[in-house]
């Protein structure tokens, strides 16, 4: 098992992403018993990126879902080409044809346009499938979803239960802006993501940003820590945290001092409010002490 693990976690540092014991677990058992992962947590944690990561350690290709409030089956899993079916309609209208055939032949896989649920289903090869975001979703759509998860299929009135051709590795990601269903998280495996350990923060931005030296990565990544703790509107991601680690770098920064924290917040945050709560709550340089001969 230990060996397993290594592997995972190799794989994905190549693929460029840093998981602890736990997520390279929940990642082997996926494979394992092919299971959805739920993956659970604050915004900007890194979600989304495990999910790509580990599309592209497997060397699968990724389709992503991306939720949104009132999004419904037409969107996610089909809809029917109307404008072809037309044009069917009207090209064998002159024909003696039974109304039965003509719907048979209009509601066939020729007029279908497959959206990313249905996409992943019928493809011809081994794919990841990303579900992003389906807090901000109905409990109708949930429900949608609990037949591809459990069985790997989905069921269309006109044509019937459509069987995945390969199973997908499948990924939901939730900020928990609300409870789910009972349903759905009986359906996966679940992992819980936070913001990451100094350590670990300082590892993944030596990883993402070349040229970082070790002492400033260091820094970057306690001033994290502190600048998390604050009672922000909303707190960096690690995307973020990366981009400001790119920005000093760039700006040709060694040392992190206050001047310069406060210079390149706005890299950092996006409210004012929070960067003035940040810079408030920044502490100024140490006091000199003095030479003078009293």
């Amino acid at each position: 098992m230990l060996r397993e693990l290594h592997i995972i976690k190799q794989g994905m540092f190549d693929a460029g992403y840093i998981c602890d014991d736990n997520a390279a677990t929940v990642l082997f058992l996926a494979q394992a018993l092919a299971k959805p992962v739920l993956v659970e947590g604050p915004a900007g944690v890194g979600k989304t990126s495990i999910a790509q990561a580990f599309s592209r350690m497997k060397g699968l290709p990724l389709v992503r879902l991306q939720c949104y409030e009132g999004i419904d089956e037409a969107k996610a899993m089909y809809e029917w080409n109307y404008k072809k079916q037309l044009l069917h309609i009207q090209a064998v209208s002159n024909r003696s044809l039974d109304v039965t055939e003509v719907e048979k032949q209009i509601f066939s896989e020729e007029f279908l346009l497959t959206r990313p649920l249905l996409q992943v289903i019928t493809s011809e090869e081994q794919s990841c499938l990303l579900i992003d975001e389906i807090d901000k979703v109905d409990f109708e759509f949930e429900a949608m979803l609990l037949e591809l998860l459990s069985e790997f299929q989905i069921t269309l009135p006109e044509l019937g239960t459509i069987k995945a051709r390969h199973i997908p590795f499948v990924f939901l990601t939730s900020n928990a802006t609300r409870e789910l269903s009972e349903a759905l998280k009986r359906r996966c495996l679940y992992l819980y993501l936070d913001f990451p350990s100094p350590a670990m923060e300082e590892s993944i931005l030596r990883l993402k940003v070349p040229h970082l030296e070790q002492n400033l990565a260091r820094q970057l990544s306690e001033s994290l820590r502190d600048i998390r703790k604050l009672e922000l509107k909303k707190s960096p991601s690690i995307a973020e945290s990366i981009d400001w680690a790119l920005a000093l770098v760039t700006m040709g920064i060694t040392e992190l001092d206050r001047e310069t924290i406060v210079q390149t917040l706005n890299v950092l945050l996006k409210y004012q409010e929070d960067i003035d709560r940040a810079k408030a709550r920044i502490p100024g340089p140490p006091p000199r002490v003095s030479t003078m001969v009293q």
